[in-house]
């Protein structure tokens, strides 16, 4: 139960902004000013898992808000575009060490009086921690092709304050690389 709380907080996208990673690709060919409507295709199959349904209204929200200030709207069906989402977790095991170095000859309790050669000691420490993505995939309607992708990667904060916070601010940096900028009113 421990870790599908933890799990839970990749969607509230509690990495903090400066270590998230972003990237995107898309297919230079697409007529991507000529989308005006996007439907979504849904969640991937296990995002429940992952996922409540706010996290998920969360995360649509903040979508559907980057991809109006595009001139675009959202229709329920048969949109120009079809947006997938899909969140990807994996636990990684890091590893700390530190030395320790005791003694120093001659020196500590007077002239030719110390602890001899001394001695060093390392300890290390081990820690599990979640990295992961939220995926946009954007495809054509028509062809059924992908034409943008714009992943956001990082490590997991656990803090559940700044979900409602951050939500928005790392869906607008994976928004900055689609390839139509917002409309300038």
């Amino acid at each position: 139960m421990e870790k599908i709380l933890i799990i839970v907080g990749i969607v509230i996208f509690t990495f903090g902004c400066s270590s998230i990673k972003i990237t995107a690709d898309y297919d230079g060919s697409a007529a991507f000013e000529s989308y005006k409507t996007y439907s979504y295709y849904g969640w991937a199959e296990g995002s429940d898992k992952i996922l409540n349904d706010i996290e998920k209204t969360r995360i649509e929200s903040a979508f559907a808000e980057e991809f109006a200030k595009r001139g675009m709207q959202h229709v329920t069906q048969n949109g120009d575009v079809v947006i997938s989402l899909f969140i990807v977790v994996d636990q990684k095991t890091g590893v700390t060490a530190y030395n320790n170095h005791y003694g120093m000859g001659g020196y500590g309790y007077g002239p030719g009086w110390g602890w001899g050669m001394g001695y060093t000691t390392t300890n290390y420490h081990e820690y599990d921690y979640y990295v992961g993505a939220l995926v946009c995939d954007v495809f054509d309607a028509q062809s059924k092709q992908l034409v943008w992708q714009g992943v956001a990667s990082g490590e997991i904060n656990e803090n559940p304050k700044s979900r409602e916070r951050n939500t928005p601010l790392v869906i607008k940096e994976i928004m900055k690389k689609y390839p139509v900028k917002p409309i300038k009113k």
